[in-house]
């Protein structure tokens, strides 16, 4: 159906009046909503056109009659191929007085899936009404014609005949939208494109397909019906819109069948599995397996297309089966005074599944231990219950227990379960009795007593008793474990304790005036058991040492100054044997007192110091008797070894020598002559070290041969006169010039200083060019006048270096070697006779014309 209006811009809205059997698309085509038998009558319903702006509707009057079916070769030649006229567009010069009609809008073509043919198959016929005219030839476009997939639709270009080639695959494509052509034989356009629209009708040619073969699901046991399991679901690749994509589910089986054969249901439609009878018991039946089929034409199951799936639904467990002791009374026995260990096995039994809450059980103790000496653990492997003693127990105060236990699990039993939550048994523990160690009472022993205590007196008794009251035992035997000072003894039969030396409170073994002593007492049981005490010894102080004077060495001035000595008093002793101190110089001898004096400026300090104004540096030594506050009195005389020195005037000894004889030790003394022995010898090993150098330095010159060395024969020729000029003087005035003047001409008194002077430096004379042979003296004088007066120069620096050569000589210049006058014609085979070190010359010079 279509509805045309005159602006045609409406959006139109189609409507059926019977909307269950039909229905009107929005590009007006109408389906059957249903499957139903036509009667030999025309059926008729109202379409309606509403303006979806305006809400103006219109109505229209469809009238449906069943179409006669043909069949063969009769159905080609009935069957009129409808044709398709391409309105004639007036144009606005022909004749404006006539109107113009508007473009056909052609309704779709359906095409079903899947056609057997022949082919190609006529499908409609394309015409303009100006072919009369005319000569026009007709095109088609669009996908399935000239685009891919190329060539499923042709069309005549002389009768505008469409057609198919090929059967069509809705599932591939759905629809094709094509356009028609007109042009003349120039290849002008005649009529405007039509669009042709070529749907293709769905085939039941597909099967449904699960989305998997096999579906899992769980449901937990017990569950009330009704309770939803799990989807299935499968896809259908026809028209999901259509009898043919509709799907139907059912399940064929279930295995196991009990206690049902029917213990689920599937929602036809979605899919869902739910429960619908009771009695899922997990112990009983763990899985279920469904056999579940898809059926598509909405379950037709005579047209419509099958397939099926597995469904596996697990039973899941709940804690509806509470732990049970497998007896009612468990038997267990444990060593007295043992703990961390396992002295009874509980057993319990569980149908729920294994190693989960509510498999799992946990114990707990009601009755029997008020005093906590037991626990129960959960072995996690076996679901045991392990009891453990955690604290000691005594045979002689506990020979037997009998524990009240009960076991639960994790997780509370489920509802509705009329099974009791937990289970109770007994545990009957025996205590077995074993050999104890023996302890001493009390342990530690406090002991007071004054030190001084002879050997041999009797301290005190220390002894054990033994525990194990039910035991056929001798008497302990005791004996000494630790006595650092080795001050007692003890009786092995009775403990008494006495002593084998004399008690000193001053010992290096007593701490805080306590004295530490360990006995052991040793039974005879099976196996033998010993035990330990600490015996600890107060020592009480007695005024047995006198106070010895600190230090015992000190320095003091030769003068009378406020530097005065600072003693102190040290008595191992304590208070009230110790301080405070009295501090006195003896009578004898009187230099003491006349000497020196002492005052006391606290309890335990005192200061000594000079009496007299002056006293002669040396050491000294003061007797001073000291006297503690003990009852009775204690006094000693130590001796201060006082060290008197001469001071500056901070009152620092200046007297090193004498400081340094009398102060330093014998071993400060040993330590300095040591070092100075190693450095002695180390320079020792270096000179000898240089020495050796140079004899090896001299060994490796003997390797030359002194006549082939020619450096050593060079060097023996230093005689350089000034020239053949200088060869008519005396050159022995040279070495003597003393003997040219006498010595009345040196300046008498003249002494050569090694620090450089702040006053100008001396010049020497400067020579002539060409100076007179009589005049070499004179220079020679002047020249050791500059260097005896010049305090520039090392001392000893007393010999010069005369440079003095004469004026010239008749050699020539030696510049030039290849020079005409150095005489070319010279013989050089001599060269030869010279060493290897001039063989290079030899070869160069020698040899003759060659």
């Amino acid at each position: 159906v279509r509805f045309r209006s005159c602006d045609g811009n409406k959006k139109i809205h189609f409507g059926s009046s019977e909307p269950e059997d039909f229905r009107v698309g929005e590009d007006g085509v109408v389906y059957a909503e249903r499957s139903f038998q036509l009667s030999a009558e025309p059926t008729e319903f109202v379409v309606s056109a509403q303006d979806k702006e305006t809400q103006e509707e219109w109505q229209m009057r469809v009238k449906l009659t069943p179409e006669p079916a043909f069949a063969g070769a009769s159905e080609k030649d009935q069957k009129k191929i409808e044709d398709i006229v391409f309105p004639w567009q007036q144009y606005k010069y022909s004749s404006p007085l006539k109107r113009q009609k508007r473009d056909w809008v052609i309704p779709p073509i359906n095409l079903p899936e899947n056609s057997r043919g022949p082919f190609p198959q006529e499908l409609v016929r394309i015409r303009s009404d100006r072919d009369k005219s005319l000569s026009l030839r007709y095109s088609v476009t669009g996908p399935g014609a000239d685009q891919p997939p190329t060539g499923i639709f042709i069309i005549n270009p002389i009768s505008g005949q469409l057609s198919v080639t090929k059967p069509l695959d809705r599932e591939q494509i759905a629809s094709f939208h094509l356009r028609a052509h007109a042009v003349d034989v120039n290849g002008n356009q005649v009529e405007n494109p039509i669009d042709i629209v070529i749907n293709v009708i769905d085939m039941n040619d597909n099967r449904p397909e699960f989305l998997h073969q096999v579906w899992n699901g769980t449901v937990p046991e017990g569950s009330k019906p009704g309770t939803y399991v799990m989807t299935v679901t499968a896809i259908d690749a026809d028209d999901p819109n259509a009898q043919n994509g509709m799907l139907r589910y059912r399940i064929l089986s279930q295995a196991p069948s009990s206690p049902s054969p029917n213990m689920f249901t599937i929602n036809n439609e979605t899919g869902d599995i739910i429960t619908v009878a009771a009695g899922l018991d997990r112990e009983k039946v763990q899985q279920y397996t469904l056999i579940i089929q898809a059926t598509d034409m909405e379950g037709n199951p005579t047209y419509g297309l099958s397939n099926t799936a597995t469904a596996v639904i697990a039973v899941t467990d709940v804690n509806d089966n509470p732990p049970e002791f497998t007896a009612m009374t468990f038997y267990g026995e444990v060593p007295e005074n043992r703990v961390d260990v396992i002295v009874a096995n509980l057993t319990v039994t569980d149908k729920d599944q294994p190693h989960t809450p509510a498999w799992n059980a946990m114990y707990r103790m009601t009755g029997g231990d008020p005093t906590g000496r037991f626990a129960i653990l959960t072995d996690p492997n076996s679901n045991d219950g392990l009891v453990t003693v955690v604290k000691p127990i005594d045979f002689e105060t506990n020979r037997m227990f009998v524990l009240t236990v009960a076991a639960e699990n994790q997780v509370p039993l489920a509802k509705g379960i009329q099974h009791p939550p937990q289970s109770t048994a007994t545990v009957s523990i025996t205590v077995i009795d074993v050999n104890e160690s023996p302890y001493f009472v009390p342990n530690p022993k406090l002991v007071r007593q004054e030190e001084g205590l002879l050997a041999g007196s009797t301290l005190t008794t220390f002894t054990a008793q033994d525990p194990d009251r039910y035991m056929q035992q001798t008497s302990l035997r005791y004996s000494k474990l630790s006595d650092p000072a080795n001050w007692l003894k003890i009786d092995p039969v009775s403990g008494q304790i006495t002593t084998t030396a004399v008690l000193d409170r001053e010992s290096i073994y007593v701490q805080n005036n306590m004295y530490n002593a360990t006995f052991l007492a040793s039974d005879n049981g099976i196996p033998p058991m010993s035990g330990t005490g600490t015996l600890q010894i107060y020592l009480l102080d007695i005024n047995d040492n006198a106070p010895q004077v600190n230090p015992k060495e000190a320095t003091t001035c030769e003068t009378l100054q406020p530097n005065a000595i600072n003693i102190t008093a040290v008595d191992p002793d304590i208070d009230p044997n110790a301080g405070p101190f009295a501090f006195e110089l003896p009578d004898t001898p009187a230099s003491i007192k006349r000497n020196w004096t002492i005052v006391r400026i606290s309890g335990d300090h005192a200061q000594l110091s000079l009496r007299i104004r002056y006293l002669e540096a040396g050491i000294y030594d003061v007797p001073i008797v000291i006297t503690d506050s003990g009852n009775p009195h204690a006094s000693s005389t130590s001796v201060l070894k006082v060290k008197v020195c001469q001071c500056d005037i901070n009152g620092d000894c200046t007297d090193v020598d004498r400081i340094v004889g009398a102060g330093l030790g014998t071993g400060a003394i040993i330590a300095i002559l040591l070092c100075i022995i190693i450095l002695l010898i180390l320079v020792l090993m270096f000179v000898v070290w240089m020495k050796r150098r140079d004899k090896e330095r001299q060994a490796k010159q003997l390797l030359i041969d002194p006549e082939d060395d020619v450096r050593d024969n060079i060097l023996k020729y230093d005689e350089e006169g000034g020239g053949e000029e200088d060869q008519d003087y005396d050159l022995s005035q040279l070495q003597q010039p003393d003997t040219v003047e006498p010595d009345a001409i040196k300046p008498v008194g003249i002494r050569r200083l090694d620090e450089r002077p702040i006053h100008a430096e001396p010049q020497y004379p400067v020579r002539s060019a060409a100076p007179h042979p009589g005049d070499i003296g004179d220079f020679i004088n002047e020249g050791l006048k500059a260097a005896d007066n010049d305090p520039t120069a090392p001392p000893y620096d007393s010999l010069l270096v005369f440079d003095y050569e004469g004026s010239g000589s008749t050699a020539g210049s030696l510049s030039s070697l290849n020079s005409s006058s150095s005489g070319g014609e010279q013989d050089y085979d001599y060269l030869n006779d010279w060493g290897p070190r001039f063989k290079k010359l030899a070869d160069m010079y020698g040899g003759g014309d060659d």
